[in-house]
């Protein structure tokens, strides 16, 4: 008689169980992607249907530099891209950065900037429109060696191919690249107001 209580006992457990998996699967909104999203809404769902944008689909340029507010000697240049594709793509992330100019007899004629991750976590970028990242740049002080790019190399966040803008005239930069935390960098891509 006890090992029958206790074989009810287990398959009564068990029907519990299935019946909070099949309610708990039945409240959870369908995604449509394999795994389904759960709580993470369509934005996850849109990000699995549309492709992120390449190198081929995008411009890039380079906005007019303007010095913070709260931090004289800080600039921010805005990094475009344009969608020149004929589809909607996703551009999300933060992209490579190389500012190349002169041969620096410290650190060489390319400064790598570091990355802030503080951007959207998913863009769609429809074709023809834009998404933006910046670059804060710390300028050299008066009097302190002056270094000025000529040129900037930028990678899409997901890609390996590079697209090449003209570095804004007169804008130097103060090489720190050893510093732990340096005051030029590149920020996250965040949507393009419409």
């Amino acid at each position: 008689m006890k090992r029958i209580l206790t074989g009810i006992g287990a398959v009564a457990g068990m029907a519990a169980l299935t019946a909070c998996g099949a309610a708990g699967a039945a409240t959870q909104p369908s995604s449509g992607t394999a795994g389904g999203a759960g709580a993470a809404g369509p934005a996850a769902a849109a990000s699995a249907a549309t492709p992120r944008c390449t190198t081929a689909d995008l411009a890039v340029s380079l906005g007019k530099p303007a010095e913070k507010t709260n931090a004289p000697g800080q600039f921010d240049v805005p990094l475009t891209y344009r969608n020149t594709s004929d589809h909607t793509c996703g551009l999300y992330g933060v992209p490579g950065v190389d500012l190349a100019g002169p041969d620096d007899a410290t650190f060489g004629p390319v400064y790598h900037l570091p990355r802030e991750n503080n951007g959207v976590k998913y863009n769609e970028v429809p074709a023809g429109t834009t998404a933006s990242a910046t670059i804060t740049v710390l300028t050299p002080s008066e009097g302190g060696a002056s270094w000025t790019p000529t040129s900037l190399k930028t990678i899409p966040p997901g890609q390996t191919q590079a697209l090449t803008a003209d570095w804004p005239a007169g804008l130097p930069v103060l090489r720190q690249d050893a510093a732990t935390h340096p005051g030029t960098y590149v920020n996250g891509i965040l949507a393009d107001p419409a």
